[in-house]
């Protein structure tokens, strides 16, 4: 289909306002009555100083400037009307008896979005204003539907943000009390019955307050108000922290969660609430993804001028033909013990990374496990990384 043929069949003429200019009287009333018949509305000017008044007062969708006037020239008014912010953005087709080489090339280098020689052909007329205005009405459509798919944007960023805050206190709240139950109350006191459904609440409760957690840091760094803060830390006076946080939930699942110390104290400079975010996803995922009696181990090594930190499972592993677009997809998937998870922290994971000036990595082999790490400047060896908008 012929795209600009079916912009043309549907543009309203009457909706657009071509401006006339010529010294010649005759000349403007025959482009009147051509241009009125076509639909169009018309206001015209006799010299170049009344087009720029014009074109400030009527704001026309196309401009028809004559070249040769008394006052100054057609290239001369396009000068001025350029260098305007009210007027700079009006197309204009010359009408010039002038046809040499020169003469196109200095009214294309003042503007011109097109040319007319006199005397002119009432078909070709007709058919070059009518392309410069479909110009004009498909660049109209674009900016109202960039205006409308920022307008969505900003909302469903909103609903997101609001979504997430709101949430994330009460669910809290609710995690914090079934983490209790859980740790105080055995099979044998409530029944099994009663104390698996405790479980699958407390399981599923941690993984709705990680993916709201999520979703918050997510909507704030897509939108540019999550700011990076640096910080100089040892990572043995992080990492331990993080991985005590999930020993009881790995115990749980039988699974044995450790923190390995390295033989080298690393000093690095990033943010420390982005990179135990970081961290958090990657055991959260790989206790999901790691069945009863297998072990996931977290440590850190030295990769040049950056730190690698890394949590290794010995879970179910990725297959092959999904590693490239692990941090990407967003997609549903299940762990050992029916735990879903929407992907978003993963995407987060390489967020965060890449905003502290490193970046994020899996390793897999099907049936054997998976490693996750990412990378992130030592102290003192690279440039902070530059805030995404």
């Amino acid at each position: 289909m012929d795209i600009g043929a079916s912009l043309e069949s549907r543009i309203n003429r009457s909706d657009y306002k071509i401006l006339i200019v010529d010294d010649v009287v005759s000349n403007v009333l025959l482009l009147k009555i051509l241009l009125t018949n076509e639909k169009f509305q018309v206001c015209t000017a006799n010299c170049g100083n009344a087009c720029i008044e014009q074109a400030k007062k009527e704001h026309p969708d196309l401009i028809l400037l004559d070249v040769m006037m008394p006052d100054i020239s057609g290239f001369d008014t396009a000068v001025i009307l350029k260098k305007d912010p009210e007027t700079q953005d009006i197309p204009i087709i010359f009408l010039t008896a002038l046809n040499t080489p020169a003469d196109l090339v200095r009214g294309f280098q003042v503007g011109a979005n097109d040319f007319l020689t006199k005397p002119f052909n009432k078909e070709e007329l007709v058919m070059r204003v009518v392309q410069q205005i479909s110009l004009v009405a498909a660049k109209r459509i674009i900016v109202q539907q960039n205006e409308e798919l920022r307008r969505t944007i900003s909302n469903r960023d909103k609903m997101y943000s609001v979504i997430a805050h709101d949430l994330r206190s009460p669910m809290a709240s609710i995690r914090m009390v079934l983490n209790l139950a859980v740790s105080v109350v055995s099979p044998e006191a409530v029944g099994e019955e009663i104390f698996g459904l405790l479980d699958k609440a407390n399981r599923e409760t941690e993984e709705a307050h990680d993916l709201l957690d999520n979703l918050l840091k997510w909507t704030k760094s897509q939108t540019g108000r999550l700011n990076v803060v640096y910080q100089d830390f040892e990572l043995d006076d992080v990492i331990p922290g993080v991985v005590d946080i999930f020993m009881m939930i790995a115990e749980m699942k039988k699974i044995k969660l450790q923190y390995v110390p390295s033989d080298e104290k690393l000093t690095v400079r990033a943010d420390n609430d982005m990179i135990k975010t970081v961290i958090r996803n990657f055991i959260s995922n790989a206790i999901k993804f790691t069945p009863e009696g297998k072990g996931i181990e977290v440590y850190y090594k030295r990769e040049g001028d950056f730190a690698r930190i890394c949590v290794q499972d010995h879970g179910v592993g990725i297959a092959a033909d999904r590693l490239d677009s692990i941090f990407h997809k967003g997609e549903t998937t299940y762990g050992t013990g029916g735990e879903e998870g929407s992907g978003l922290g993963l995407q987060l994971c390489q967020d965060f990374a890449r905003k502290n000036g490193g970046d994020a990595y899996v390793e897999s082999v099907e049936g054997e496990g998976s490693t996750f790490s990412f990378t992130i400047p030592l102290k003192g060896t690279v440039a902070e990384a530059p805030a995404e908008a």
